[in-house]
């Protein structure tokens, strides 16, 4: 599996415009919803916010993997955000995030939402691939990057 396989570009927000980690869960559930998907905005929230509770997805290095699983959908999706000035995400280093991955998951789908979590964070591990990202100029280039042009 790599990480484009649950990768749409319509899902790939260049620059978020929010500046506080509900707002961010906010706009990249909102993208779902721009692009067609069947997604209850404020049940999505709801369960990722409930996730949040229980101990925050921003796991340090400016990474943000926030995450659930939502009984509406049919298969994985993944929404990916980059924030270039950062977003307090109360992450466990206490750093600002500037990358952030979105992953929604079908209620039944527990072993791919496991592995996709596992291979995005895989991914994540790499510095120079963290600093193309939070670098990217545009949204071709995160585009480039995410193997999606």
């Amino acid at each position: 599996m790599i990480i484009n396989d649950n990768l749409d570009k319509g899902l790939v927000v260049y620059e978020l415009a929010s500046s506080d980690k509900s707002g961010v869960l906010r706009e990249m559930v909102s993208t779902l919803k721009a692009k067609g998907l069947e997604v209850d905005v404020e049940e999505a929230l709801q369960v990722l916010m409930s996730r949040e509770k229980l101990g925050t997805t921003g796991i340090g290095d400016g990474i943000a993997i926030p995450h659930g699983k939502l009984e509406c959908l049919d298969e994985i999706v993944v929404v990916v955000g980059r924030s270039g000035r950062g977003i307090d995400y109360e992450a466990l280093d206490m750093l600002p995030c500037h990358i952030f991955f979105m992953v929604l998951a079908p209620e039944q789908g527990t072993g791919t939402h496991l592995k996709v979590l596992a291979q995005i964070s895989r991914q994540l591990k790499d510095e120079a691939f963290r600093d193309a990202f939070k670098g990217a100029k545009d949204q071709q280039e995160l585009l480039g990057l995410l193997n999606l042009t």
